[in-house]
């Protein structure tokens, strides 16, 4: 038996079993000695505790490690704010109290910042050093260029720096003569004197561009920390494990002011008259990655029904921000009386800022949140995300920000609570089926993620408890180490993982919280919530010395523990099982009704255990059916891949008699059963109320799904009913949909959704439908006048849910396709007079999402032109357009030209019209030119607007594939102002990559893999997230493996031309003489082969495709680009040549290489430069060859048996080169 301990200050060591007794007596000594000096490591409190599993302690690779000191109070001070120079003067001192004697080194947490002096009890300068691994995370290393290698130094700088294991940028030496400092319980008191000038990341200066001063241009500055990024702005330690007490300064001026966290104390003019110092205290401990700050002009607006809620806006945004946050206070009140306690802190702040990189960050008693969120009365759509997003910040005011995870890997605790909160909340306001459908929605999600990327582990510090297996022969689940292993990123660290990864996992851990309160109850979870938050609240009056702070950390293991204190239920297997396990299950129902015995046959099947994030579920599964008599609900134990049951029906068939149906809600339906067999269950659910993490397929006809779907009153299966109808196409199926249109009892989502699935039928149906188009009737006896039904009514949108199918119908109906292919006119007809009479004056509202969904659907009706192949050399001219595609581009030109004049409310119109003339340009109806995009694209135009333009632009280098294009939205990546921007061109490149993995494209040359290497690899070294953006993009474009457009080593060569199962030196593979002659007429006949299938560079460049001159003329009406000159689109239809290396034999020399049988050229290389090179190696090598052993010699010529063959093999088999490269 062997115990490994690894620890801080001392090696590896191994002992055997007879001296374990003395190892843990020697540990069992030092720790009473620790003990009774009060210097012990609270953190690591639960290894004292259990101390007859030090070793195994020891083991976890998550485990927080030793730190030698603990954290008081720290103090910061930031006096030169400079919004010219985009930089700040600060000052902090931590006051820390060590944990054991001898310290003589302190960690701390700082980037991007200039440290001037370090001082100990403002008496004592001491050295520091400082060191960040992410400005080169490979360090130098200029060969390796696969993701694997980047990952794995990826995690190793993360670690370096990590400050749950005791580590840091800056390293502080405690200087010889300080050392009486450092005593039993002392606090020392850690002085640094930083600046920060331009930071890249972490905080963010907001300076408009114009005339006047810093007011009145609004400028302002905050903070926006990605997780534990407090560190890219004031040194600290950077880890949610280490709260304490705070005091904040802030020196601005006179005309701006200073928001953070904590109470307001005083402020203060300086002498000068000119300035103004805010001092704020934060009696509560609280972490630095839940610190912020915010300077400049805001307004000021005290709730009005909470006097402790105070807002604060950029100057002129005031009406906006009294509408947007009216009914917050709401939100207080009942999350204090679900968790029956009061809001953890003393106050509570909102700040709206512009330029923010995400909608709401939330920290300790104040919130920043983007002014996109800020709308007028007249707004009905942002309504509903705004409410959620500062419901969402409370929330994570009590879980997240007061009681805050210990580890990273309980990070989904806090983020699960408060999601799980938020929901409750939303819920409350927005009714239940709202909520059902966001848990739906939330799911497919998260399961269309693990599939494509591999299983999401929550916590993946501790590997599950293994399940019995009861049967052998089945196939065992994958271990959490194999789950982890399917992503190519480090999931370990914060610092490492996917954006996207961080996105779905908060989803999860909300699914799995949602799942714990199914299996323990609402009111107990809620207890559990309670009893965490008065442990915290406790704790948070006492002080450091109490030991109590500990109770302001939650971890897994906590969690299950107050779990079990409070309801008296273990739920370690359902912590193993979904939260320390990746992946979901996947399952497939099929059932046949046995008449003789009146009994459903139910077959459930797990054949996609094996797929990527998918694994084997074991439990128990509650199966749902409606029959002719209610509703009967049957659990079955999931043990195997394939169960089977026999279920025994309560009704008999009734196909030909009318009756009235008992559902689950209670209330008695008329059905009409003439369409039904002779079973008499008419559907059948599995798993409805959404307690596993799970996929579902249910086998069943169609007439049971339009059952499902016409009187089932669970909006989830409704959905579930409309995606299953599309594969249906009957009259039937159509009749059912339209029905559920127009049913106004139906929730307004799966009103809409059945729009959209019966165009899809439709659309399948149109050679046997005979009258209007679907949904035309429809529409016009909802929103048509009386007199004239073709007429729109004036707009009047009190009703909600008719306001969504109204902006819902004309999407829907313009994917309606004819015999041809084409959208009817009728229906183009229908939309333009949509326009023509829509009138907005005497709503309330405002309709400008109402406008933009009808842009989307003149885009939709857009079909490609069908002499887009058979122009030839004419130009695109008005007169080429059809009728109604003219008629669609005068109506986009016109709106969007009225825009310019009239915005509407965030710019909605203007977004669907940019994308409505990408369309345009794709289905070739106007020239493919991207200035246009570019434009709307720049720097200053609202976000949604560039976002829209980035997306064609990203599209338009998708089709076209030019590099200036594509290296222009890398400068936008690299170097816009806007960090929103930057991560969300990010993500749609991501999205719709340029050419896809593996695949040989003008744009995959090695330029582009050396740009996007070093912007993960150094430039974005401060920006987390954008750097895993781009690890993200790499892997999008490259995948795991190396760039086939990088050309390799020699060596790396040599192993890829090595016939395969061989490892013999080079000089074995091609001998100096080699031993098998190879005969003349084979060597000629290789040449020539070799001269047939490559073709040298010079021939390629001379094959270009005369393009086609095509020049636009000024359509009636149609100025969508002041353009100084006419649109010319003949450059971007030439076939460029490929810019990647194309093999090329210039030199006719007898070939002696040899190649195995799955050998292929690598694209790139050269061939006759490799047989140089291995001529050199036989040179060189002559020497070794000749003092062989008579055995080597035998082995040797064994292998060029292999060879001969192999070569013979190559004669007739040549490889051709990739069509791709010319």
């Amino acid at each position: 038996m062997i115990i490994t301990c690894d620890t801080n200050s001392g090696p590896t060591c191994s002992c055997n079993t007879l001296s374990i007794a003395l190892v843990v007596a020697a540990v069992l000594l030092l720790l009473r000695i620790s003990i009774r000096k009060d210097q012990f490591n609270f953190l690591g409190r639960e290894k004292v505790n259990s101390l007859h599993t030090a070793g195994l302690l020891m083991m976890k690779k998550d485990k927080q490690s030793d730190r030698t000191f603990k954290l008081a109070h720290q103090i910061l001070s930031l006096t030169g704010i400079s919004f010219e120079r985009k930089s700040i003067i600060g000052f902090a001192e931590l006051t820390i109290v060590p944990t054991r004697e001898g310290l003589r080194t302190i960690r701390l947490n700082a980037k991007q910042c200039r440290v001037y002096r370090v001082v100990l009890n403002d008496t004592y300068e001491a050295p520091f050093q400082y060191f960040d691994p992410f400005l080169d995370i490979c360090q130098g290393d200029s060969k390796t260029r696969v993701i694997e290698s980047f990952s794995k130094c990826h995690i190793g700088a993360a670690q370096k720096v990590d400050p749950d294991l005791n580590a840091g940028e800056l390293v502080i030496n405690v200087p010889p003569e300080a050392f009486h400092l450092i005593g039993d319980g002392r606090g020392l008191r850690v002085g640094i004197e930083f600046s920060l000038e331009d930071p890249k990341a972490g905080m963010h200066f907001v300076v408009p561009e114009g005339e006047g001063t810093m007011v009145e241009r609004a400028a302002h500055m905050y903070t926006q920390n990605y997780e534990n990024s407090s560190r890219l702005w004031f040194p600290c330690v950077d880890s949610y494990a280490e709260p304490c007490t705070w005091k904040l300064e802030f020196t601005v001026d006179v005309d701006m002011i200073a928001i953070s966290c904590g109470e307001l104390v005083e402020s203060v003019l300086t002498p000068d008259m000119r300035r103004k110092t805010y001092h704020y205290v934060v009696n509560t401990p609280v972490c630095a990655p839940n610190i912020a700050v915010a300077v400049g002009p805001f307004e000021v607006y005290v709730d009005p029904q909470m006097h402790e809620v105070t807002h604060f806006c950029l100057p002129g945004l005031m009406p906006l921000l009294k509408n947007t946050v009216r009914y917050m206070h709401e939100a207080f009140e009942y999350y204090e009386e679900l968790l029956s306690t009061r809001f953890p802190y003393p106050c509570y702040k909102q700040v709206f800022v512009d330029e923010a990189d995400s909608d709401v960050h939330a920290y300790a008693t104040m919130t920043i949140l983007s002014t996109n969120c800020l709308h007028s009365i007249a707004i009905i759509d942002e309504t509903f995300i705004s409410r959620k997003a500062m419901s969402k910040a409370i929330a994570e005011q009590f879980f997240g920000c007061f009681i805050t995870m210990q580890n990273w890997s309980d990070t989904w605790l806090a983020k699960g609570i408060a999601e799980y909160l938020c929901g409750l909340y939303s819920k409350k306001c927005f009714g239940n089926n709202a909520y059902r459908e966001w848990i739906q929605r939330e799911l497919h999600e998260v399961v269309k993620y693990e599939e494509q990327f591999g299983g999401i582990i929550l916590d993946c510090s501790t590997p599950p408890a293994p399940l019995p297996v009861a049967n052998i022969t089945s196939s065992p689940a994958p271990t959490a180490k194999t789950v982890e292993n399917q992503h190519y990123f480090p999931v370990r660290n914060v610092h490492t993982i996917s954006p996207k990864y961080m996105e779905i996992m908060r989803k999860k851990a909300h699914l799995i919280i949602r799942m714990l309160e199914h299996r323990i109850g609402q009111e107990l979870l809620l207890q559990v919530l309670n009893k965490q938050l008065s442990l915290a609240t406790n704790a948070a009056s006492t002080k450091i010395g109490s030991r109590l702070w500990g109770h302001l950390l939650i971890s897994t293991k906590t969690f299950n523990t107050a779990i079990y204190t409070v309801t008296g239920k273990d739920m370690s297997v359902f912590v193993d099982q979904w939260v320390r396990t990746g992946g979901h299950a996947k399952f497939t129902l099929t059932s046949i009704f046995n008449r003789k015995r009146n009994t459903i046959e139910l077959e459930l099947r797990q054949d996609c255990v094996n797929q990527k994030g998918v694994r084997k579920y074991v439990g128990p599964l509650l199966i749902q059916l409606q029959e002719l008599d209610g509703t009967f609900k049957h659990t079955l134990q999931i043990e195997n891949n394939v169960v089977k049951a026999d279920i025994t029906c309560h009704s008999k068939s009734r196909r030909n008699k009318k009756k009235k149906i008992p559902l689950c809600t209670g209330e008695e339906v008329d059905m009409d059963l003439s369409q039904m067999d002779e079973s008499p269950v008419l559907w059948i659910r599995l798993d409805p109320e959404m307690t596993l993490m799970r996929a579902t397929t249910i086998e069943q006809p169609d007439f049971q799904w339009q059952f499902q779907l016409r009187h089932e009153r669970d909006v989830t299966a409704q959905l579930e009913a409309i995606v299953a109808l599309e594969k249906y196409p009957s009259p039937a199926t159509r009749i059912a949909l339209t029905d559920t249109i127009e049913n106004t009892k139906n929730f307004y989502r799966v009103r809409c959704e059945a729009a959209h699935c019966l165009t899809k039928v439709a659309n399948q149906l149109v050679t046997s439908w005979q009258g209007p188009p679907a949904m035309l009737t429809l529409f016009r006896k909802f929103f048509g006048s009386f007199s004239a039904p073709h007429i729109i009514k004036q707009n009047n949108f009190t009703n909600f849910q008719h306001y969504f199918l109204q902006c819902t119908i004309p999407v829907a109906m313009a994917m309606l396709r004819n015999t041809h292919g084409i959208c009817p006119q009728e229906v183009v007809k229908f939309l333009l007079d949509l326009f023509k009479y829509n009138d907005n004056t005497k709503n309330h509202y405002s309709d400008n999402y109402y406008r933009a969904a009808l842009v989307d659907a003149l885009g939709n009706s857009i079909t490609p032109v069908v002499q887009m192949l058979q122009q030839g050399n004419k130009t695109i001219t008005g007169e080429n357009l059809s009728s109604d595609t003219k008629l669609i581009l005068e109506e986009v030109t016109r709106i969007l030209n009225l825009e310019k004049y009239l915005p509407s409310y965030k710019y909605s119109v203007s977004v669907s019209c940019l994308k409505v003339i990408r369309k345009l340009q794709k289905c070739g109806h106007l020239p493919s030119l991207p200035k246009i995009y570019r434009t709307y694209a720049e720097y200053g135009n609202y976000i949604d607007v560039r976002i829209a333009a980035l997306e064609c632009l990203v599209d338009f280098v998708k089709v076209d594939g030019r590099w200036e294009d594509f290296d222009h939205l890398l400068q936008i990546i690299e170097k816009d102002p806007d960090p929103a921007v930057r991560h969300a061109l990010a993500r749609l490149i991501i999205e719709n990559p340029p050419f896809e993995k593996g695949h040989h494209h003008r744009l995959n040359k090695e330029e582009l893999v050396e740009r996007l290497w070093n912007d993960m690899n150094s430039e974005f070294s401060n920006d987390t997230r954008l750097r895993c953006d781009m690890v993200d993009m790499y892997y999008a474009l490259y995948g795991t493996k190396r760039p086939s457009c990088m050309v390799m080593e020699n060596d790396e060569l040599a192993k890829m031309y090595r016939p395969q199962k061989v490892s013999t030196p080079v000089e074995s593979i091609v001998p100096l003489k080699p031993s098998v002659e190879v005969e003349e007429d084979v060597k000629v006949k290789s040449e020539e082969v070799i001269e047939e299938t490559v073709v040298p560079i010079d021939k390629v460049q001379d094959i270009l495709v005369e393009p086609p001159k095509m020049e636009i003329e000024e359509l009636q009406g149609a100025d969508i680009i002041p353009l100084d000159e006419p649109m010319v689109i003949g450059e971007e239809l030439i076939a460029q040549p490929s810019q990647g290396p194309v093999p090329v034999i210039q030199e006719k020399k007898p070939k002696m290489e040899y190649f195995s049988e799955n050998s292929v050229s690598l694209p790139g290389v050269l061939p006759h430069k490799h047989k140089r090179d291995s001529a050199d190696e036989r040179d060189s090598s002559g020497k070794d060859k000749a003092k062989k052993k008579k055995k080597d010699k035998k082995k040797h010529k064994h292998k060029h048996k292999k060879h001969k063959k192999s070569s013979a093999d190559e004669k007739g088999e040549r490889p051709k080169p990739d069509a791709g490269l010319f």
